[in-house]
């Protein structure tokens, strides 16, 4: 054994050369064939700032850390209302709602005697039990508008189409007169 091969520690290889000379080697090959193709070659490592966000160079977190983040699992609710805003189902997802959560919505003393009975082009038709309570919800049609408004989103409803109930025919068989005399003096 001669005093060179004991001083250097790195096995030499067939070609005279050792391992890290070959990998230095192949390390300047590939840079020299990347400057070639146009690449640019010899960043280094990323800035301290960019470590420090956990970002690598292709774009992706190395880490998700404490925060929120998108890769985390997502709530079911939000992954919906996303699908819903790309398709536009939005109006008739809140139309649902509407007529699904009325009495949490308004109330159980105006759901007990008032019902929505239709959605059209934002104008909500809602039936009261009687005249009476047809016209104590036109008084306070402002409020239920803004409940509405609450639950289910801005623009949704923009007015209220408040009837009583329906009076009964007087039609009565197959022959009669168009607009006829009704009732008259009946209920005098």
């Amino acid at each position: 054994m001669t005093e060179s091969e004991s001083a250097d520690p790195r096995p030499v290889g067939p070609d005279g050369m050792s391992g890290y000379e070959r990998a230095r080697r192949a390390l300047e090959e590939a840079r020299a064939s990347a400057r070639a193709a146009g690449k640019s070659v010899g960043q280094g490592r990323a800035s301290p700032s960019r470590r420090s966000s956990g970002v690598r160079r292709g774009g992706r977190r190395s880490w998700s850390g404490a925060g929120p983040d998108s890769r985390d699992p997502q709530p079911f609710g939000r992954l919906v209302g996303g699908i819903a805003r790309e398709r536009g189902w939005q109006p008739q997802i809140a139309e649902g709602t509407l007529f699904g959560m009325w009495e949490q919505i308004v109330g159980a003393d105006i759901a007990a005697h008032a019902q929505p009975t239709s959605l059209c082009e934002k104008v909500l038709h809602v039936q009261a039990e009687s005249t009476a309570w047809a016209t104590q919800l036109r008084y306070v049609q402002a409020q239920i508008l803004a409940k509405i408004a609450a639950a289910i989103g801005d623009g949704v409803v923009t007015s209220l189409r408040i009837t009583g109930p329906k009076g009964p025919s007087w039609r009565k068989g197959e022959r009669h007169v168009r607009g006829g005399r009704g009732p008259r003096d009946t209920y005098g």
